[in-house]
């Protein structure tokens, strides 16, 4: 699913308009978002909107701040700063594509 579609999906489910979750959304100066942008981003017209708004995003969309980053194609800042190696990254990894190979549900 697009980043958009995360975002059109989950607004009306929690009963709020574009107008209304721009306005609730702060850019780095602190002033709100536009509803043009967040209607842009919606539509796929914009890439997904740095950290600071997917963060933000996550919690006015009640939804889990990783699902947001994945559906971005980013990888949150903390992830970045561990000191990882090879080999854990590599499990992560395996680990993600073993649960994609498994049957969906339903």
């Amino acid at each position: 699913m697009l980043f958009g579609e995360i975002v059109v999906r989950a607004r009306p489910r929690l009963g709020i308009s574009q107008k209304d979750l721009a306005s609730r959304l702060r850019k780095d100066d602190g002033s709100p978002i536009s509803a043009q942008y967040l209607h842009d981003i919606e539509k796929g017209r914009r890439n997904p909107p740095p950290s600071a708004l997917l963060d933000q995003l996550a919690v006015e969309l009640n939804l889990p701040r990783d699902y947001l980053y994945y559906a971005a194609g980013e990888i949150p800042q903390d992830l970045l700063q561990a000191d990882l190696g090879p080999d854990v990254v590599g499990r992560v990894f395996g680990a993600l594509r073993h649960e994609l190979e498994k049957p969906a549900k339903g």
